[in-house]
């Protein structure tokens, strides 16, 4: 019964593990591509975090349905507005990034960032 508490709560243990995956992924690998899919993994686990945290096991997205006004009858609306924000500024970056990422393989001819900052080192010299 020691490893009880992380299968009650196994939403939020899925989202640090996607957390820790992405985090591992930016700060070990040197391709820019897989830096960037890291990012990703990064912000799906912070929205998997929220979605678990905003979601009240047996209350109702909060649309007045019924006539029932009580607040304790629907979940916190906060938490899925974050997550629907959070998604359109990931999406955005994400373009911004792949579009950068693009350029810098047609000016240097790689996606390793040590390959490129030596690169770029070259072409000051010059």
């Amino acid at each position: 019964m020691a490893g009880m508490p992380l299968f009650v709560n196994i939403e939020e243990t899925v989202s640090i593990i996607l957390f820790g995956v992405g985090f591992t992924m930016l700060m070990l690998h040197r391709n820019l591509i897989k830096k960037i899919m890291g990012m990703n993994i990064m912000d799906t686990a912070v929205y998997l975090f929220l979605a678990a945290k905003g979601y009240i096991k047996g209350r109702m997205v909060p649309i007045v349905t019924d006539g029932i006004q009580d607040v304790s009858a629907y979940i916190n609306p906060v938490p899925s507005g974050l997550v629907l924000t959070g998604i359109v500024v990931s999406v955005s970056t994400t373009a911004l990034m792949l579009a950068l990422t693009i350029r810098l393989y047609e000016r240097y001819g790689s996606l390793d960032l040590d390959q490129i900052l030596m690169r770029a080192k070259e072409d000051e010299e010059v």
